[in-house]
């Protein structure tokens, strides 16, 4: 059975940079906080959900993305590392 995965070969391309902007709030935000503003913002995940995000071993949806980008205060195209002119 043939199994998505980025070129590095985790299950997102985003979760390095959700934990790279997380840990730039001030205070540092754990990944409960994240987890707790996600929840507060309606995307039901936890606080595992975000270490497996993080490390690549979820899949990260279109619904959490948006999230992701508002309970972290950053645009969607750093999250996925895109530039201008591949937008």
């Amino acid at each position: 059975m043939f199994k998505n995965k980025a070129v590095n070969g985790k299950l997102n391309v985003c979760g390095e940079n959700v934990a790279k902007y997380r840990m730039k709030i001030m205070p540092k935000m754990s990944q409960r906080a994240l987890a707790d503003r996600l929840q507060v913002l309606g995307v039901d995940v936890d606080k595992n959900a975000i270490q497996r995000i993080e490390c690549g071993k979820r899949f990260v949806t279109d619904i959490e993305l948006i999230a992701l980008s508002e309970a972290l205060n950053v645009n969607i195209k750093n999250l996925l590392n895109i530039s201008e002119k591949e937008w």
